[in-house]
């Protein structure tokens, strides 16, 4: 019988129970697939502790790569045998085999392992939609990204130097901006031990950035207003401290006329043609090289309680996966 991880309550990791599934045939428009790799994202943490709510009991996981194994009534642009990724609601990669919606998955180009799709997808798909669509770099431009050292930031400190982008980004140590840099980030900023509002305006002589990429959310959000230039944009992507607080539209007119975007990955590949794009894009990015994939972390899936603590506590750099 497969195994999968399943949460029965929100609350911490303790709530992530490995339980035997029956996993049953793909309906129409769905398709059962065998993971061979898991990915390991802060999104899920929003999901186990209800700060996303869904349904209970419920799986967990947005990432996965594997074998397509059965296909139900309607789906034809993948079949059995096919090696496949995605990055995709509704959760439920946390497990051995699961039935999936179609509509999500992507063929996996034989230059790229199960291992490195699963570490990529959601992180590699957002770094993308990030750069190319919300706020579109074209080379030049100083920006700001917090947590550079993370899963997304160090795909996103590697495809800024692609762009040509002089990269600000924000670390937790030493040790992580040191990463951070090796990976192509311009300029490092230890938030434990700079101000980093300050440390943005000496790097950019006062003027500020046009855009701040920021998934801390509650900790960094007014300070992040407080970095940009007139016109600038604060893309706010994410929550790792807490949701941002209401706030006043006024905080944006009294810094010069700001924009604020809280975008989501799924939004920007909802539609077929789009997902189909942003994946190539991706593709061809690691295929190149410009981009490598850092798994740092591996963990069996029956250890899940355990990598969420390490990501939680920020004990973790790069991309983690779980090993069914």
């Amino acid at each position: 019988m497969a195994k999968a991880i399943k949460c029965f309550s929100n609350g911490g990791p303790e709530v992530m129970e490995y339980v035997d599934v029956e996993v049953g045939q793909p309906g129409a428009g769905e398709v059962r697939i065998r993971h061979h790799a898991i990915g390991l994202n802060y999104i899920d943490v929003y999901f186990r502790t209800g700060l996303y709510p869904q349904p209970l009991p419920s799986g967990l996981g947005m990432e996965g790569a594997g074998e397509v194994l059965a296909v139900g009534e309607g789906v034809s642009h993948v079949k059995v045998g096919d090696r496949v990724a995605y990055a995709g609601r509704p959760p439920g990669a946390y497990a051995d085999e699961r039935v999936m919606p179609a509509a999500s998955l992507v063929k996996l180009p034989d230059a790229i392992s199960y291992e490195t799709a699963a570490a990529m997808m959601l992180q590699g798909l957002t770094v993308q939609y990030l750069f190319r669509r919300t706020f579109p770099l074209k080379g030049g431009e100083t920006i700001l990204f917090h947590a550079a050292a993370g899963g997304v930031g160090l795909i996103a400190c590697q495809w800024a130097r692609a762009l040509g982008v002089t990269m600000i980004g924000t670390v937790g140590s030493d040790e992580k901006g040191e990463l951070a840099k090796a990976h192509g980030c311009t300029h490092v900023i230890n938030y434990n031990k700079e101000n980093f509002v300050e440390r943005v305006k000496e790097l950019t002589g006062g003027k500020g950035v046009p855009v701040v990429y920021d998934s801390i959310g509650n900790d960094t959000f007014i300070g992040s207003l407080d970095c940009l230039s007139p016109l600038g944009m604060l893309v706010s992507f994410g929550s790792a401290s807490g949701p941002v607080p209401p706030f006043s539209l006024n905080e944006l007119v009294s810094r010069g006329s700001l924009f604020v975007t809280r975008p989501s990955l799924f939004s920007y590949a909802a539609n077929r043609s789009d997902l189909d794009a942003m994946a190539a894009e991706l593709f061809a990015m690691v295929e190149s090289g410009k981009v490598k994939i850092d798994i740092n972390q591996r963990y069996a899936l029956k250890d899940v309680q355990q990598a969420h603590l390490d990501l939680e506590s920020r004990k973790t750099t790069g991309s983690t996966i779980l090993l069914p």
